[in-house]
């Protein structure tokens, strides 16, 4: 049996190349979207926690996820050509995620994190 990985970083290195770089994308535009979020491994995959799980990301054997929690709700039109289930969001490496729509997405986050209500 694989050890599980212990940081981001090791998770990131035992992927596929094209997992491996549309994954650090996403890490690069959570991190803009919460900076103050600690990176963690939680669940056996990376993740971010502010007041409490924030998000988190992982790949499967043909497709990568995002894991934004219950805002995925508040974004179905927005994320009508994506396999979704409550809270995760499934896309191909080469089809990511639009930045600014992860970047809505985390932002929401943090204000429920935070308890704020804009």
């Amino acid at each position: 049996m694989k050890a599980k990985p212990r940081t981001v970083d090791a998770y990131l290195a035992a992927l596929p190349a094209d997992q491996r770089a549309a994954l650090e994308d996403l890490r690069a535009v959570i991190r803009s979207a919460a900076p103050k979020a600690e990176e963690c491994i939680a669940y056996g995959i990376p993740g971010y926690r502010l007041n409490g799980y924030l998000v988190g990301f992982g790949a499967g054997k043909k497709h990568c996820s995002f894991y934004p929690g219950a805002v995925v709700q508040d974004f179905k039109v927005d994320l009508k050509n994506y396999d979704l289930s409550k809270g995760t969001i499934r896309f191909q490496p080469d089809k990511p995620l639009p930045t600014a729509l992860v970047k809505k997405l985390v932002r929401l986050r943090v204000e429920r994190n935070l308890g704020s209500k804009k």
